[in-house]
């Protein structure tokens, strides 16, 4: 018996007392990240997170995007200059649309012509030549399985309802998720991550049910922090957990109608994607202040690049003068120049017996 099918579904239940850590956790990571980024530029951190969204939750398909085409058709739609435009195409332009309709619109309420135009925005009509998915309809009458294994012997992960069923479980999950915004008793995460189980499991689609499950999702955690600006993409930690994200979804829908397991999953990944952000902006904060103590101009090309590297967290013992060769594509002469200068300029630090076990940190990073 699949999910859908018990007696009272849809009427999830949950022990409230397994998941309360983890809803502390995340609020005070969403205060704590909000606080961070409340007063830098917001346009540029969005582009930023929504390309990490949409390149990743592609990705969780198998489908590889074009990330410099996706960067800019967001900003052709954000309105910011792109100082290397890339050429978009009808589909990047088409997933640019979808996620700003999504998280900019979130105070518009859904409705089933609305995700049919994220379907057709997700599928336009020149991917038809690769693809035969027809963006923004309904799934026909055939039986939705999702199934892997030899043709004689197909192991059936999950069965979707049929189509009378599922017209009628839209509706009322899109009813459900407009009353519910305003519904004080629901916690606004507890309600995303509902939203992200009950669409997928209908699966009213041909194809994209899982990109646009985790569009509808977002616009739930837009919802839940009554703003359009995103700091942090859960995408991401869910292409990092994508068996385990499958592995759940499949358990989830082969049980019974308490998701205390789906929750406590949903919620230790969005807690990751948060504590991801924070991890940034404090590598982000640690390069800036080691950059206003030290003076560029005295240092060449391949010198910023190597220092670069090393901020970003790259050799953690430290680099050798045979890696700074390969990093800069510098000559060996040159290398041990480089690096000489940087110890002198108290840019880097040296570490290890001397020779070729010779290590270079760098100095003052905090």
């Amino acid at each position: 018996m699949w999910i859908w099918q018990q007696e009272d579904w849809p009427n999830f239940y949950w022990k409230s007392d397994s998941i309360a850590r983890l809803l502390g956790q995340i609020r005070f990571n969403q205060g704590l990240l909000l606080g961070k980024l409340d007063n830098e530029p917001a346009t540029q951190i969005t582009l930023d997170t929504l390309l990490a969204n949409i390149i990743h939750s592609s990705a969780i398909e198998g489908e590889k995007l074009n990330a410099f085409s996706v960067r800019s058709s967001l900003a052709n739609k954000l309105g910011i200059s792109d100082e290397k435009p890339y050429p978009t195409t009808a589909k990047t332009d088409g997933l640019a649309e979808m996620t700003l309709d999504a998280l900019q619109n979130w105070q518009t309420a859904l409705s089933q012509q609305r995700i049919m135009e994220w379907h057709k925005l997700l599928f336009p009509e020149d991917y038809t030549l690769f693809n035969p998915v027809q963006g923004g309809v309904l799934r026909g009458a055939e039986p939705m399985q999702v199934v892997s294994g030899r043709i004689d012997k197909p192991k059936v992960h999950f069965e979707a309802p049929p189509r009378p069923v599922f017209e009628t479980e839209l509706a009322k999950f899109i009813a459900w998720f407009n009353a519910s915004q305003q519904d004080v008793a629901m916690d606004p995460l507890i309600r995303a991550a509902i939203t992200h189980l009950w669409f997928v499991t209908l699966h009213p689609l041909d194809d994209g049910n899982g990109r646009i499950t985790r569009l509808l999702t977002d616009l739930a955690l837009a919802q839940a922090e009554s703003r359009s600006i995103h700091f942090y993409a859960m995408s991401v930690s869910i292409l990092e957990r994508r068996q385990a994200y499958y592995d759940i979804l499949e358990s989830s829908q082969k049980g019974g109608l308490d998701i205390t397991p789906w929750l406590i999953w949903f919620l230790e990944t969005l807690n990751d994607s948060l504590q991801k952000s924070l991890n940034d902006v404090a590598l982000t904060v640690a390069k800036t202040n080691y950059w206003q103590r030290v003076d560029q101009t005295l240092l060449s090309g391949e010198q910023v690049k190597v220092l670069n590297r090393l901020l970003n967290g790259e050799f953690e013992l430290g680099i050798s003068s045979s890696q700074y060769q390969k990093v800069a594509k510098v000559s060996r002469a040159t290398a041990t120049r480089h690096l000489a200068q940087l110890v002198e300029q108290n840019c880097l630090v040296k570490s290890g017996a001397g020779g070729r076990s010779t290590r270079y940190l760098l100095a003052n990073k905090e």
